[in-house]
C-alpha cells in the first residue's frame, strides 16, 4: 500500500476508532448509548458458565505483552492446562462458532471505516440472545484471538519457520524494528486490556449473585442492574478500540500509531476504571444485603437445628464449626495434628466458647479439671471431648500478632480447638450470644452425644466443684446444689489444703480481705488480742479482693514486711480463682433459676460479694461452720469491743455465739443495703434479684463504671450505693 492509500486509511480508522462521527448528544448520555442495545437485549434463558473461557482468555491476553516477547527465549511458559474444566468442551462448541464470527465483525467493521459505537452496537446485535456476562466475554474471546495471534507470531517468528513466514505477511519484522518505540503505546494498550478484564468480571460477579436472596428493597441490586448494561457497552467498545490498534498496525504498518489513537486508549481506561469502581461499590453493598439474608437464613438453621432431635451429634457440630468436608476444621491438643469433625461423633461434648482474652489461671484449672475429669470418670461414660470454639469480632483485621496471640492459645491447649477462628461465622456468634447468652465471658455449652444441650453453661459448675460435676448437666448442677450447704469447704475447696485441714481440727478461721493496709494492721491485731483472751484456736487467712491486683499485692507486701501474725495467699492464681469459684456460685443459681428469697446460701454469697465490693469483708468460722459472713468495718468493731461490750458473755456463752451476737447488734446500726451492678460480657443478667440485707426488691439501674485500674473487666460490679427507699 502505497503513503497516499495509507493515509486514506488511517483516516478513516481515526474517525472509526475514536468515535468522533458520533453525535454530541449521543456521547452526552450513557443512557441514550445503551438504548437500542437494551431493547434488543433478549437471553433465551440458557445460562452458560463462561468462567472457564474466561480463564483461558486471561491467560492468552497476560502473556501477549512485549515483557513476554523478550523473556521467551530464556525460558519455556509452564502453562495450566485449562481444557479440561467441567463442561469446558460442551461449552466451547456453543460458543466458538460465534467466536470467530464476532472476530470477523470486528475485522471487518475496523477496515472498513466503521465508526466505534456502530461496530460495537453490530455486536451486541450478535449477541442478543446471551446475558450481559456472555456478550462480553464471547467479544473478549474474539480480540484474544487476534491479540493472542499477533503475539504469538512476535514470540516465536524467530525460531520457527512457518510462524516466520505468517509473521511477514503481517508486517512483523517491520513492526518489531520499531518495537522500543511502540513500547509506550503497547504498554497503553495493555492498562486497557487489564481494567477490560476487571469489568468482565465485575458483570460476571454480578450475574453470578444469589437470586434466591434478591429482593425488591435491595436498591443497590435494581442501581446494578441499570448500570450492568452500560458497563457492558463501554467494556465491548474498549474490545473495539483494543482490536482495532492490533488491526491497523498488522495491516497498514507502525506508522499508524498516532498520538490520536493515545489519548483514545487513556481515555476509555479512565472510564472504564470509574466505571469499575461504581461495579465494585455497587457489588459489595449487593454481597453486604445478601450476607445479611444468608447469615439470618443460617441463624434461624441453627435455632431450627436444636430444636429438633437427631440420631448423632454430627449435624450440630458441622452447623456451629463446619460443614463442608474439604479442610479438616479441628486440632488436636494430644497429637498436634488437625483431625475431621469425627473425632466427637456420638460423644458428649463440650463447647469452650470464649475471645482471645482467655486467661493462663483459667487455661490451667480448666486443663486440671478436664484431666481429672478423664481419668475418673467411668469407663462406660468417659465418651466426652472438650473444644475450644474462639470467638473473635469477623468485622475486624486479623492481624499477625492476632494469629501469634491465637497459635500460642492452641498450643497450650491439651483438648480439642478450631483450626482458625475465620471458620466461625456471624451467623453462629449471633447464635451463642442470644441463645446462649454469651458476652465476650468464656461459657461452656454441653452437648449430648445426640446434640441435645444438657447444659447451656457449665463453667459455673466446674469453678465450683472441678470434676466432681461429671457429667456437667443441668440435672447434675441441681443435685450438686441440693447437697450443697453454706460452709467453709464450699468457699476454699481445691484452693487450700491447708485450711481444710484446720477444719479437720475444729479450728476458728478468719477468712478476710481488703484493700487498706492500717484497717488489716488493726484487724490482725484485734483479732489476735481476743483470741488470746477468750483462749480460742485463731488461724487467719488474708485472702484479698476480686479486683484491685496492685492494691492486693501491696497488703500482702505489708504483711510480709512487718511480720503480720497472720497467714495469705502468695500466688494471685489462688486469689482468682477464690472470687471466680464465688461468683460462679451466684451466676449458677442464677442460671437455674433457684429461689432467690428462701435460699441462704444464695443470700450469704450476695453479702460476700456486697461486701467485698464495699471496701472488705470477714468470715469467722469455727470448722466447717461459718459463724459470721460480715463486713469488714463491722468485723472490727465487734473485736475492738471485746472488753467492754460482749467479754462476759463470751465467758458464759462461748465465743461463737457472743461474737455473732454482738456482731448483729453492731450491723443492726450500721443497716447498710447493697448494689449490684453486672456488666454485660456477664451475659445471663437476672430479671429480678433480692437485697441479702434487707431482702426487698432491688431497682434495676443503668451504671457506667471506669475499671481503668484493672488489667481485664470484672464480670459484674456491687458498689456501696444504697438504692433509693420506697
Amino acid at each position: 500500500m502505497n503513503s497516499i492509500g495509507k493515509l486514506g486509511a488511517m483516516q478513516q480508522l481515526i474517525k472509526g476508532g475514536s468515535g468522533r462521527m458520533m453525535p454530541a448528544t449521543a456521547m452526552s448520555d450513557d443512557s441514550i448509548l445503551v438504548k437500542k442495545i437494551v431493547a434488543e437485549h433478549n437471553p433465551e434463558g440458557i445460562d452458560y458458565d463462561v468462567k472457564p473461557l474466561l480463564h483461558v482468555v486471561e491467560d492468552i491476553l497476560s502473556r501477549s505483552t512485549l515483557t513476554a516477547t523478550t523473556a521467551a527465549h530464556t525460558h519455556a511458559d509452564q502453562v495450566e492446562d485449562r481444557s479440561h474444566h467441567v463442561g469446558y468442551t460442551s461449552m466451547l462448541e456453543a460458543l466458538s462458532s460465534k467466536i470467530d464470527r464476532i472476530s470477523c465483525e470486528i475485522s471487518y467493521k475496523t477496515l472498513g471505516g466503521v465508526d466505534a459505537h456502530s461496530t460495537t452496537v453490530s455486536l451486541f446485535e450478535m449477541v442478543t440472545i446471551y446475558k450481559w456476562d456472555v456478550k462480553i466475554v464471547l467479544a473478549l474471546a474474539a480480540f484474544a484471538l487476534t491479540y493472542g495471534e499477533f503475539w504469538l507470531l512476535a514470540h516465536i517468528h524467530d525460531t520457527n519457520h512457518l510462524a516466520k513466514s505468517m509473521a511477514i505477511l503481517k508486517q512483523l519484522p517491520s513492526i518489531m524494528e520499531h518495537v522500543n518505540s511502540l513500547k509506550p503505546r503497547f504498554d497503553t494498550l495493555n492498562d486497557l486490556v487489564n481494567v477490560i478484564l476487571e469489568v468482565t468480571k465485575c458483570v460476571i460477579e454480578f450475574n453470578s449473585l444469589p437470586t434466591q436472596y434478591i429482593t425488591q428493597d435491595m436498591s443497590a441490586y435494581a442501581t446494578a442492574s441499570n448500570y450492568v448494561p452500560i458497563a457492558s457497552y463501554w467494556t465491548v467498545r474498549s474490545i473495539v478500540a483494543c482490536a482495532a490498534q492490533i488491526t491497523s498496525l498488522t495491516t497498514l504498518g507502525p506508522e499508524i500509531f498516532t498520538s490520536t489513537d493515545a489519548w483514545e486508549l487513556s481515555t476509555l481506561t479512565f472510564k472504564l476504571r470509574n466505571i469499575v469502581e461504581h461495579l465494585r461499590q455497587l457489588l459489595d453493598s449487593c454481597h453486604q444485603d445478601i450476607g445479611k439474608k444468608m447469615d439470618a437464613e443460617a441463624y434461624q438453621m441453627l435455632r431450627d437445628l436444636f430444636s429438633r432431635s437427631h440420631t448423632d451429634n454430627m449435624k450440630v457440630l458441622k452447623a456451629l464449626i463446619y460443614a463442608q468436608d474439604d479442610i479438616l476444621p479441628l486440632y488436636d491438643g494430644v497429637t498436634k495434628k488437625r483431625v475431621s469433625l469425627e473425632a466427637l461423633r456420638r460423644k458428649n461434648v463440650l463447647l469452650l466458647f470464649s475471645g482471645m482474652e482467655i486467661s493462663t489461671d483459667e487455661l490451667l484449672i480448666l486443663e486440671q479439671i478436664y484431666n481429672e475429669s478423664k481419668a475418673h470418670a467411668p469407663r462406660m461414660e468417659n465418651r466426652y471431648e472438650l473444644v475450644w470454639i474462639p470467638i473473635v469480632d469477623p468485622n475486624s483485621e486479623w492481624t499477625e500478632p492476632k494469629q501469634t496471640q491465637f497459635e500460642t492459645l492452641q498450643e497450650s491447649m491439651s483438648w480439642y480447638s478450631v483450626y482458625n477462628p475465620s471458620l466461625i461465622g456471624k451467623p453462629v456468634i449471633w447464635f451463642i450470644q442470644s441463645e446462649w447468652k454469651y458476652k465476650n465471658k468464656p461459657i461452656l455449652v454441653v452437648l449430648d452425644p445426640q446434640g441435645r444441650v444438657s447444659c447451656p453453661n457449665a463453667i459455673h459448675m466446674m469453678w465450683i466443684w472441678g470434676s466432681a460435676a461429671y457429667p456437667f448437666t443441668s440435672s447434675r448442677e441441681e443435685a450438686l446444689w441440693k447437697d450443697e450447704t453454706w460452709r467453709l469447704e464450699l468457699l476454699v475447696d481445691g484452693i487450700d489444703s491447708e485450711i481444710l485441714n484446720w477444719i479437720k481440727e475444729g479450728k476458728y478461721i478468719f477468712l478476710y480481705g481488703g484493700d487498706d493496709p492500717e484497717w488489716v494492721r488493726r484487724f490482725v491485731r484485734e483479732a489476735r488480742r481476743v483470741a488470746v483472751a477468750t483462749q480460742i484456736p485463731l488461724e487467719m487467712v488474708y485472702v484479698g479482693k476480686s479486683n484491685k491486683r496492685e492494691q492486693v499485692q501491696k497488703i500482702i507486701d505489708t504483711i510480709t514486711r512487718e511480720k503480720l501474725n497472720t497467714q495469705y495467699w502468695t500466688e494471685q492464681s489462688m486469689i482468682w480463682f477464690f472470687w471466680t469459684r464465688l461468683q460462679s456460685m451466684l451466676f449458677s443459681k442464677l442460671q437455674l433459676k433457684q429461689s432467690d428469697d428462701e435460699d441462704h446460701v444464695m443470700q450469704e454469697i450476695k453479702k460476700l460479694l456486697s461486701y467485698d465490693k464495699q471496701g472488705g469483708w470477714i468470715v469467722l468460722a469455727r470448722g466447717s461452720q461459718i459463724v459470721v459472713n460480715g463486713h469488714a468495718t463491722t468485723g472490727l468493731q465487734t473485736l475492738v469491743e471485746y472488753d467492754i461490750m460482749w467479754k462476759d458473755p463470751a465467758e458464759r456463752e462461748g465465743f461463737e455465739p457472743a461474737f455473732k451476737n454482738h456482731y448483729d447488734k453492731v450491723h443492726s446500726v450500721a443497716n447498710p443495703c447493697c448494689r449490684f451492678e453486672f456488666s454485660h460480657s456477664m451475659g445471663r443478667i437476672p430479671e429480678r434479684l433480692t437485697c441479702p440485707e434487707c431482702r426487698r426488691n432491688m431497682h434495676v439501674l443503668t451504671t457506667f463504671q471506669c475499671c481503668h485500674d484493672e488489667k481485664i473487666d470484672e464480670d459484674f460490679f456491687v458498689s456501696t450505693v444504697a438504692p433509693p427507699t420506697i
